[in-house]
């Protein structure tokens, strides 16, 4: 392990990517606690402790930026919402999506600007929205001088820390190791986790009569965090292989083909993609009803809605599940990939190509996907279960989805320097 740790620090571009990773972390960091203007810091005080089970979930990705109210308050959920939007445009209902996401690298670079464009308008509209509804929520107190363009320039403030944010997850996907959004939620949620430890032991341990009964508790959280952490390790790696043979062919003098390869599938290949959507989506209507709290229709959806109650809980898990074979079957097109097959020569074991070869990979991807979304719902819901069992605060309830986000975001990191150094012939984390 150690070995492994030192090989890391000798490869001289894997230790620059390492360094630009860290590097745009720190930066990360330190926007989270630089505030927007014209906000009245006292009156958000009392945001915190009031509203802490509303905005715990948002506060989590954000990396605390949330209850700072700081220029990346909204983190990158803009940006989550603009890939949905983007993604569901291209199955088909825009024709010109649909081919340029059959295009390759080119097709993709053009999707990613328009989701850039999306992330901008849902930023725009989401920070006035913010502001708006924070400031009427609490009396129109939030925001000192509010008029249009005070609410303009805080929107125009949130907004543009939601695009550089965007840029910077850009750059570690480019210049870093790993994909950068996925690494700066990973930054958000590992940054949350000594207040988390500080409010578990302040609720369950400074002037408790109970000392025995929440050591217990605290055990009983340990072995579920631990068994999580196995789990989302065992199913990530799980892999279900296909095997493929080619025919020989004979091109001049040269004979091509006839080796044997296979197709690996992995049991989970959205990854915590469909997590992070679920949670999204979930908390956009609870985050809408806050700002008309004393509604009845918004009451009762802060009341039934949260995913720690049973409606909210039903519809995390249909999300997770949804999203899981949405995200899978966008990444892998089993007609395509047939198509592929066919036209090199290939074709599994007992499946005629063309046809009968997509529609066998599509049954196997039904499968194995469904088997990978129950675990990642398991996962996500279990945790909450055991949170509102043991009595935690709802603003430390999200450690399963926090938990199966960050071992996600490591596993493929870790990969990623496996990767760089197997190219270099260091043995690597994995391999042996």
């Amino acid at each position: 392990m150690f070995k492994t740790l030192s090989n890391i620090w000798k490869v001289e571009d894997l230790r620059k990517r390492i360094l630009f990773t860290l590097f745009i972390l720190l930066i990360y960091r330190i926007g989270a606690f630089i505030p927007v203007p014209n906000i009245d810091k006292s009156v958000f005080d009392q945001i915190n402790s009031e509203q802490a089970s509303l905005f715990g979930v948002l506060n989590t990705f954000s990396g605390g930026a949330l209850f700072q109210f700081s220029i990346f308050a909204m983190s990158i959920v803009p940006y989550i919402t603009a890939s949905i939007i983007v993604q569901l445009l291209t199955m088909d209902v825009i024709p010109k999506f649909a081919e340029w996401a059959k295009e390759g690298e080119n097709g993709k670079k053009k999707l990613a600007q328009i989701t850039r464009y999306g992330t901008i308008i849902l930023g725009l509209i989401q920070a006035f929205a913010t502001a708006i509804g924070f400031n009427r929520q609490y009396n129109f107190q939030f925001v000192v001088d509010p008029g249009f363009a005070t609410y303009t320039m805080i929107a125009i403030v949130l907004t543009a820390g939601t695009a550089f944010l965007m840029w910077l997850g850009e750059q570690i996907t480019e210049k870093g190791i790993g994909n950068g959004i996925s690494i700066i939620i990973f930054a958000g949620i590992v940054a949350g986790f000594p207040g988390h430890i500080r409010t578990i032991y302040a609720d369950q341990f400074i002037d408790s009569d109970q000392l025995f009964l929440n050591i217990v508790k605290a055990l009983v959280i340990l072995i579920a965090v631990v068994a999580i952490i196995v789990g989302v390790i065992f199913v990530q790696q799980g892999i279900r292989k296909i095997p493929v043979q080619y025919a020989k062919r004979v091109v001049g003098r040269k004979m091509y083909g006839g080796q044997s390869t296979h197709i690996p599938l992995k049991v989970n290949g959205a990854g915590v993609i469909p997590v992070i959507f679920a949670v999204s989506l979930l908390m956009f209507p609870v985050t809408l009803a806050g700002f008309w709290a004393d509604k009845p229709w918004a009451q009762w959806v802060t009341k039934h809605m949260y995913y720690d109650q049973p409606l909210g809980m039903v519809l995390y898990v249909l999300l997770i599940i949804g999203f899981t074979f949405f995200y899978t079957f966008v990444q892998i097109n089993p007609v395509q990939m047939a198509d592929q097959m066919k036209k090199n020569g290939g074709y599994i074991p007992g499946v005629r190509p063309g046809k009968p070869t997509s529609t066998y990979i599509t049954r196997v991807m039904s499968r194995i996907t469904l088997s990978g979304a129950l675990f990642l719902s398991i996962i996500s819901v279990l945790p909450v279960a055991f949170g509102a069992l043991a009595g935690l605060p709802r603003s430390v309830q999200i450690g399963g989805t926090s938990l199966l986000i960050v071992v996600g975001v490591a596993l493929d990191t870790m990969k990623q320097i496996e990767t760089q150094l197997i190219k270099r012939h260091y043995k690597g984390f994995i391999n042996k």
